[in-house]
């Protein structure tokens, strides 16, 4: 056999990619009856045998001997004359096997072929990660970043596979550099073409919640099992967990002595702030413990609607409405209810829908995202904070005020 590279290259393939002898015999046979089929029109009636480890390579070309002038597949028939060069006795119908030579494809075939093996093996590469990754999916995942773009970070794992973190998967005060390592979920694996694009996650709720199983051992063991979750990146989470051992306090296992536990996974998200609650089956004392920190006074619930109505005393609603309305905002996502909040013993009080045709809805919206549904609820606040808030301008909050204190205060 001729000392060709693309055979001294078997061994090469195998080792250098960690192919088992039984797919990359599988990958160089559909290799090489690729190429007979463009050579001959067919390779039904070809042997190939194959032996990576020492790189030889034998391809047999099987014919029927018939007589002189009557051959009319010179693939699969041979005339008596010819094959008696290769062995004088043969008769005709008898079956001739002769060894095709690699060289006798010729050199651009054999180019070919060295390129279409190469890309086989990248392609069952490929497989291999994508469905390696794709039992990873949902799973904490470390790689080092590589390179930093606009909008998204690449990394690499040990093994040297390509990790996107697009930006809108980072916390907002993330701030990586080359060579960190960086630790997130596995959102999404796709094939691209034929490359896996492996997609990672910091800001899923998902994200949070394998954090709990990596850091808190009662999780892991599944003593406490974690409900739900949910977040705003980098700002609050709710975390809701229960127990079926009654003799363990789930919030206090995930919590730690003054916080201990919980500060690791605080300082993983940017100082997300964790609210971490007990969940039960009771809505009414869900819904409760979700506003926490703010102390509720009653509750009225409307299963139908998903709405609930929850009384506060006036120096507990921004506690319950929380910075930036995100406490507020993730009790209902918490619950799954539309939270509707109400100071206690204020009567003189007027929804803010009232003013519909001197304000405009879209802008009521605004306000009711942030839990200010009522008049005096609105002239309670700063107009500066109101502006942050909402993404209202300063004018239009101006205004919306002035409204209500000549509509309502008069």
């Amino acid at each position: 056999m001729e000392n060709i590279a693309l055979i001294e290259s078997f061994s090469e393939f195998k080792d250098d990619k960690f192919i088992d002898r039984v797919t990359l015999m599988s990958i160089l046979e559909d290799v090489f009856r690729n190429a007979l089929k463009k050579k001959f029109g067919s390779d039904d009636n070809f042997d190939i045998i194959i032996n990576p480890d020492k790189g030889d390579l034998e391809i047999w070309r099987n014919r029927i001997v018939v007589a002189d002038g009557e051959v009319e597949d010179g693939n699969q028939e041979i005339s008596i004359t010819e094959a008696r060069k290769i062995e004088p006795d043969f008769e005709v119908g008898e079956d001739v096997s002769e060894e095709v030579k690699l060289i006798d494809l010729g050199r651009r075939s054999i180019l070919a072929l060295r390129q279409n093996l190469i890309s086989k093996i990248h392609e069952h590469d490929n497989t291999n990660i994508y469905k390696q990754f794709k039992e990873l999916e949902g799973e904490i995942y470390t790689a080092e970043v590589h390179h930093i773009r606009h909008r998204a970070i690449i990394m690499l794992d040990d093994e040297g596979n390509e990790i996107i973190l697009p930006k809108d998967r980072q916390i907002p005060s993330d701030f990586f550099r080359k060579g960190e390592n960086v630790r997130g979920v596995i959102e999404s694996v796709e094939l691209k073409g034929n490359k896996p694009a492996i997609v990672m996650s910091r800001t899923s709720p998902l994200f949070l919640e394998k954090l709990f199983e990596s850091e808190i051992p009662e999780v892991f063991d599944g003593l406490i099992s974690v409900k739900k979750v949910v977040r705003i990146p980098g700002e609050k989470a709710k975390v809701a967990v229960d127990s079926y051992d009654d003799r363990i306090d789930p919030v206090g296992a995930c919590v730690g002595m003054k916080g201990s536990r919980i500060h690791g996974i605080v300082r993983e998200l940017g100082n997300e702030n964790i609210d971490v609650i007990n969940y039960t089956n009771n809505l009414q004392l869900f819904i409760t413990r979700a506003l926490s920190p703010a102390k509720v006074t009653s509750i009225k619930i409307n299963e139908e609607t998903n709405r609930a109505e929850v009384m506060l005393r006036p120096e507990e609603v921004s506690k319950a409405i929380g910075r930036g309305g995100h406490n507020i905002r993730l009790a209902g996502q918490l619950t799954g209810f539309e939270i509707d909040v109400f100071r206690e013993g204020v009567e003189e009080d007027v929804e803010l829908t009232e003013f519909s045709d001197e304000i405009d809805a879209w802008i009521i919206e605004e306000f009711s995202k942030i839990g200010l549904d009522t008049a005096k609820s609105i002239l309670e606040q700063d107009i500066s904070d109101l502006v942050k808030r909402t993404d209202l301008e300063e004018e239009t909050v101006g205004e919306v005020i002035r409204i209500l204190k000549s509509e309502f205060e008069d």
